[in-house]
């Protein structure tokens, strides 16, 4: 890859909001650039929940990760976006004439007319299950990339957030049995999908977290118990999923000046940062009423690439929307 390109507009981050952001860019007539750590597009919705249901974007009653980053990809292709992948994103800098340099940690330059700032929940690291990383690759994992890994497999499920759900009732039907438990009566998950769990094959039990993980090469057994009686079972699995949320930073993005709150960049209306040029939009965002679903971050980002043409030429037009191109 050359080492120094030159846009109109760089985009940090390549998942659902980023690659929708390339595609609005390119028809507003702008030379697009995404930059992002990982070697592919898609982000966490790629990286992490590839088989995952979705179903916040509007159009589709539930749609894979994998198939919505695919088809966001194909969208943005039309415009042909430079993409700088395995790329971090390291340094900022703003020149005297409003402009940009991004540089990244492989020594790669971008100059660029604005910059917007779609980078989900930033660097994502899964919390581990407490004394369990000897069985780490060896029958626990902390998502499952490929449902079909769990083919008839007895598989318990830690965790009482959207994604231990969405898992739990996706698998139904490959795995074996499911058993799903959470230290608590009350979820994070939304509710539909907490209904439809206790609806489904699914054991469900509450108050309920691990003691024990054993097997000799692979994971065997697990032994439960109830935090409010200490009862303990022992539930004979070949395969645990760790769904107990992610830990993130902001990285790089904490020495850009940025005004941030705590995991988060906030914006105004115009999903500007406090650094004039520089936009955000997506889960990174921080503005008062904000809901994050990727369907909003969306709308975020056609937001942001709407102001940001306008800070590059100000007498560009603020498209209002579009229907038939």
């Amino acid at each position: 890859m050359e080492q120094r390109h030159e846009v109109d507009l760089t985009i940090i981050g390549a998942g659902p909001a980023g690659l929708y952001a390339a595609y609005y860019a390119g028809f507003r007539g702008m030379r697009t650039a995404v930059v992002d750590s990982l070697p592919e597009p898609g982000g966490q919705v790629a990286a992490l929940y590839p088989e995952k249901l979705i179903y916040d974007v509007a159009g589709f009653p539930a749609i894979k990760g994998q198939e919505l980053i695919e088809q966001c990809v194909e969208q943005a292709a039309q415009y042909d976006p430079l993409y700088v992948l395995g790329n971090r994103a390291e340094t900022l800098t703003k020149h005297d004439d409003g402009t940009f340099t991004i540089g990244t940690h492989k020594g790669v330059e971008v100059a660029t007319k604005a910059v917007l700032v779609t980078g989900g929940i930033g660097t994502f690291t899964p919390r581990p299950l407490p004394d369990a990383a000897e069985f780490e690759g060896r029958g626990l994992v902390y998502f499952v990339r490929e449902l079909e890994t769990m083919r008839d497999k007895d598989v318990l499920i830690v965790g009482g957030g959207d994604s231990a759900c969405d898992w739990a009732l996706n698998l139904e039907g490959i795995a074996r049995s499911i058993t799903l438990i959470h230290r608590r009566d009350r979820f994070r998950a939304h509710e539909d999908s907490v209904n439809k769990l206790y609806e489904s094959s699914v054991r469900v039990m509450t108050f309920t977290e691990v003691a024990q993980i054993r097997g000799v090469d692979q994971v065997e057994e697990v032994t439960v118990f109830s935090n409010k009686t200490d009862e303990r079972e022992t539930i004979k699995v070949q395969a645990v999923v760790a769904a107990l949320g992610f830990t993130s930073d902001l990285g790089p993005l904490k020495s850009w000046d940025i005004q941030i709150d705590g995991r988060h960049v906030l914006v105004d209306t115009r999903m500007q940062t406090s650094i004039e040029g520089v936009f955000a939009a997506g889960d990174i965002t921080e503005y008062e009423g904000k809901v994050r679903l990727i369907a909003v971050g969306f709308g975020e980002a056609a937001t942001a690439v709407n102001n940001a043409a306008v800070y590059i030429d100000p007498s560009a037009r603020v498209f209002p929307g579009h229907s038939s191109g």
